[in-house]
């Protein structure tokens, strides 16, 4: 009899705490709050705002977010870039909404429609995306087909009209009942949920979440570092423009100065400037930085160890010009496949016309600095003592050399040593470089110099 009843409180104990452990658990039923992360495109299409797309989209992953939000109100800005975001949305796992706060142009429409969703505030718009250069000229037509294409496709894969997105771009386009020929497609909120480019209007985030019942759902904000504004900054096309200019201006303005030492290290510090950003980014890789690199030893080697100007200066140039104009653009060793030949094209003529202002400025600047009247004049010789304001010859039989002939006694570039009658003098030659064992002539004599002419 107690045998039992103690097997019967025991069982009872049992169910009882099981009973605790069951309620402990959590149930498979519970609600469980969902998770958007959201981040802004508010600017200028450019490579920092692939920069933070990037973060975004790995920062919602290690999140686990539900939704990814982009809180859009942009005018547009490169395609390359833009290209870029839109292939990482596409190939995004999260679904990708976006909230055109006003406006959705150009380049800021392409990302807009690879996002899995589209909800726009009254009075903003959509569209206007044929590509244009800097002043706002259209680009020729191989530019707008890549551009249609991109467009075509983007709505394709995101289940909307391809035709009306093409039409964004092509004013020949006709759509009847929605463009006329002559005029690109760019919709207003309500045309744009007419035709399926807008899922719904809402005039907030929260109007969104309640819309699509996402009310208690916890919003995430992208936060910036000290460290993603820096290189947000630095990979600005006007900033990089800035930095090439440095690096070639203080190349050009070293050679024309040698021995000063603050324009060469102004343009490596440029050039550690302009690359480690976009190296961070994954744009500029190992080898394009090398191809630098190699071209400004080749260029340095031309100016000071071979005379002339031949292969090995000429290939300096355009190593120089590529190093720096690949490390814009987002390939991957040689293959090119994906981007956009007018994203190579701006890189390369980001490249040139820095250079070409860079040169420029620096024959102006030298002239100002170093002229003979500046507090620079010291360094450079760039004026000549007259002898009517005073200056006289140390040894008149220098003077009295006019004419005379002899050789090269070593290389001149432009400045060396000549041989006449059996004696060495210092010479410069009169233009380009003298190879030891030409023969010369004295041509006139100048700031305690002998200044020669190949024969």
């Amino acid at each position: 009899m107690k045998v039992q009843l103690l097997k019967n409180l025991f069982i009872t104990a049992i169910f009882i705490v099981g009973g605790f452990i069951l309620a402990a658990q959590p149930s498979d039923t519970t609600k469980k709050t969902g998770l958007i992360y959201k981040f802004d495109i508010k600017q200028e299409i450019a490579p920092p705002v692939w920069h933070n797309t990037k973060k975004a989209l790995r920062e919602a992953n290690e999140l686990n977010a539900d939704i990814i939000l982009i809180h859009m109100n942009t005018y547009g800005g490169m395609v390359e870039t833009a290209d870029s975001i839109r292939t990482a949305i596409l190939r995004s796992k999260i679904p990708v909404w976006v909230f055109i706060d006003n406006n959705a142009a150009s380049a800021g429409a392409l990302i807009s429609i690879a996002c899995d969703s589209i909800y726009m505030r009254s009075g903003a718009n959509i569209g206007a995306a044929t590509v244009v250069d800097q002043t706002g000229a259209q680009l020729p037509d191989k530019y707008q087909s890549y551009m249609r294409s991109t467009m075509r496709s983007t709505a394709e894969a995101t289940g909307r009209d391809p035709d009306i997105a093409q039409g964004m771009v092509d004013p020949r386009i006709y759509i009847e009942g929605i463009t006329d020929t002559g005029q690109v497609i760019t919709f207003t909120t309500s045309e744009a949920i007419r035709y399926k480019f807008c899922n719904a209007e809402a005039e907030s985030i929260q109007a969104i979440l309640k819309i699509t019942g996402k009310q208690d759902f916890k919003v995430v904000e992208q936060k910036l570092t000290a460290t993603d504004r820096i290189i947000g900054f630095l990979t600005k096309p006007i900033i990089s423009g800035l930095l090439i200019m440095i690096i070639i201006g203080g190349i050009y303005f070293e050679l024309q100065t040698p021995g000063v030492g603050f324009p060469l290290a102004a343009a490596a510090f440029a050039a550690i400037v302009y690359f480690a950003p976009l190296y961070i980014e994954g744009l500029a890789a190992n080898w394009e930085i090398l191809i630098f690199i190699i071209g400004v030893i080749l260029l340095l080697v031309e100016l000071f160890a071979i005379p002339g100007f031949g292969v090995a200066g000429i290939s300096g140039i355009i190593l120089i010009v590529t190093g720096l104009t690949l490390s814009m653009i987002d390939n991957i060793g040689f293959n090119f496949t994906g981007v956009p030949l007018y994203g190579v094209i701006e890189a390369f003529f980001i490249v040139i016309i820095a250079s070409f202002f860079a040169l420029v400025g620096s024959f102006f600047l030298s002239r100002k600095l170093f002229g003979g009247h500046t507090m620079f004049g010291d360094l450079a010789l760039l004026t000549t003592q007259q002898t009517n304001e005073g200056y006289a010859s140390s040894d008149a039989h220098y003077t009295e050399m006019k004419g005379s002939t002899g050789t090269a006694f070593t290389m001149l570039r432009p400045a060396g040593k000549v041989e006449i009658e059996n004696q060495i003098f210092d010479a410069v030659a009169e233009s380009g470089y003298i190879n030891k064992g030409d023969s010369v002539k004295v041509v006139k004599y100048e700031n305690a110099q002998l200044i020669v002419r190949k024969i």
